[in-house]
């Protein structure tokens, strides 16, 4: 997928691929490879969240890594405002981090134990040597103010804050250096049902407040539904659908997506769970032809030894499957 003059990205993946050697005897010979992920192609455009979602172990931390270069890629490109940043030198990649920054999953363990708030927070502007001094206190309290903390705490301990708070923290150091487009790694998953729902509030805000771009990577499909415009999702490294949210959730188009869906719990309906049969693949070792096959409730002949490729079915939506669900 490549951008045109209708339909531009702030970010774009162009055939990405990220493989992981696998080693083996005295001399480590590299006997495979896991296929983390698998020639993905896919665009966010300024201003949306680009909602990506998956079972553990698809690939979708591994690709949100890759497009920010925090991993390098095995293959392919990743384009950022026409830049591609795995060719970047050491002093454009410095420039390229202050308008890419990542929130991950786990704000205490992101967060040094032995750091001030007001330190945590205010780091990326003495690594960048933004602001200095006052200056950097300053900010730190309009960041703080900004994710809805009170600033007058900003000289304690991460220890000292409950975990949507800590997240609220992690979320201000990575407004520091004003970026353009956050990568948002299971955010959420690690808080409580009520304080997910005002962390998702607070990105909502901040987005249309500071004009953000979003890939809000989650597990389930519940959870990106309130915040993505539209979802992109993942099945052993590769990219199986892409489409905009509300149409998605209507209508899915890849057997796969219709399992997700039957598994997000709806109250006061009753509605039939999807069950898969069988293990997911290993990614090491994938299967022939559509790497869903094996588990897939819909399989045909031609699903077992043609893999499908990722096309335009309706509008703005894209599905990997010869018999999608139209």
């Amino acid at each position: 997928m490549s951008a045109t003059a209708t339909d531009t990205y702030l970010v774009e993946a162009r055939h990405v691929k990220k493989y992981f050697p696998i080693r083996s005897g005295l001399l480590s010979r590299v006997v495979g490879n896991v296929k983390a992920v698998d020639d993905i192609s896919f665009g966010i455009r300024e201003g949306e969240t680009f909602g990506l979602v998956g079972e553990s172990g698809c690939g979708k931390s591994t690709l949100g890594r890759v497009m920010l270069n925090l991993k390098s890629a095995t293959d392919g490109e990743v384009i950022f405002q026409g830049q591609n940043i795995h060719s970047a030198n050491a002093r454009e990649m410095q420039r390229l981090r202050q308008e890419m920054q990542i929130i991950f999953q786990d704000p205490m363990g992101s967060l040094n134990p032995r750091f001030l708030v007001s330190d945590l927070i205010g780091e990326p502007l003495k690594l960048h040597r933004r602001m200095s001094g006052a200056e950097i206190d300053e900010r730190v309290v309009q960041l703080m103010e900004l994710v809805g903390l009170d600033a007058s705490r900003r000289n304690r301990y991460p220890h000292e804050f409950s975990g949507g708070q800590r997240q609220r923290i992690g979320i201000a150091r990575a407004l520091a250096l004003e970026p353009k487009f956050i990568v948002a790694d299971e955010a959420v998953s690690a808080l409580d049902v009520s304080v997910q729902s005002q962390v998702l509030n607070l990105m909502m805000k901040l987005q249309k407040e500071l004009g953000l771009t979003y890939l809000f990577i989650a597990h389930g499909l519940n959870v990106v539904r309130h915040i993505s415009t539209r979802v992109g999702v993942m099945y052993l490294g590769k990219m199986v659908e892409v489409s905009p949210t509300d149409d998605l959730f209507a209508k899915p188009l890849h057997p796969y997506t219709k399992v997700l869906l039957s598994a997000i719990p709806t109250p006061g309906i009753k509605k039939e769970r999807i069950i898969l049969e069988g293990d997911v693949p290993s990614p090491a070792n994938p299967p022939s032809g559509c790497r869903f096959h094996t588990r897939c409730p819909y399989v045909q002949d031609r699903c077992r030894s043609e893999e499908p490729l990722l096309r335009t079915v309706e509008g703005d939506r894209q599905v990997a499957c010869h018999f999608p669900l139209i």
